[in-house]
């Protein structure tokens, strides 16, 4: 292992061969790193997190408590990782994201800068997500103990600056247009665009 200064490294770190680890990282207990593993400045790793092979953690990036990263995996600078996530292999965040607690994600999902998932949102493999992209979780302002969020399926893709509402679901392989508001369901392979979002064409695949 090798360490910069200033680390807070706790006593029972697992960690496999060619970690490297910048300076002012704090890793607590019970963090399991695999081999080939990079964090930088200023990160810090909660209790139970575990950590794949071949992972960046980029400057100061958090992973909270009891995470799970998967292998091949990039966190960008200043991405915050919540409680009790799981993350499938070969993902990417490019900076300023935010996946909240208990979210579900697979393998090669890709996230722009800015993004944000609600708590327990389900993002399926390959999904694309480009910069500003929100998925919302409270139907009612001002109730914000009463929350709901649906699923991105497997091969949908989201343009620039767009917000799922409260509980929709994005259908297998549909694309969603930049700066669309989407406030129903999607069906599988449609194209939709708007704000609200509205269905234009079937998607030839």
């Amino acid at each position: 292992m090798m360490a910069g200064e200033y680390c807070d490294i706790a006593d029972d770190l697992i960690c496999g061969k060619d970690f490297k680890c910048s300076s002012f990282v704090r890793i607590e207990k019970d963090v399991v790193i695999g081999d080939n593993v990079t964090i930088e400045s200023f990160v810090v790793v909660r209790s139970g997190a575990r950590i794949g092979d071949n992972v960046a953690l980029e400057e100061h990036a958090v992973i909270y408590s009891d995470s799970t990263i998967g292998s091949g995996t990039k966190i960008g600078i200043y991405t915050k990782v919540g409680k009790k996530v799981v993350m499938g292999e070969n993902c990417r965040f490019t900076a300023f994201c935010e996946i909240r607690d208990n979210c579900k994600l697979g393998n090669n999902v890709s996230m722009g800068s800015r993004g944000t998932l609600s708590a327990n949102t389900v993002v399926e493999d390959d999904v694309i997500m480009k910069y500003a992209f929100v998925v919302t979780d409270v139907p009612v302002v001002g109730q914000e103990k009463i929350k709901s969020v649906g699923t991105l399926k497997k091969g949908s893709r989201f343009g620039a600056n767009v917000t799922i509402m409260p509980g929709v679901t994005v259908g297998e392989n549909s694309e969603i247009g930049a700066c669309s508001q989407v406030r129903y369901d999607v069906p599988i392979n449609e194209v939709w665009y708007g704000n609200p979002a509205k269905f234009f064409k079937k998607r030839e695949l």
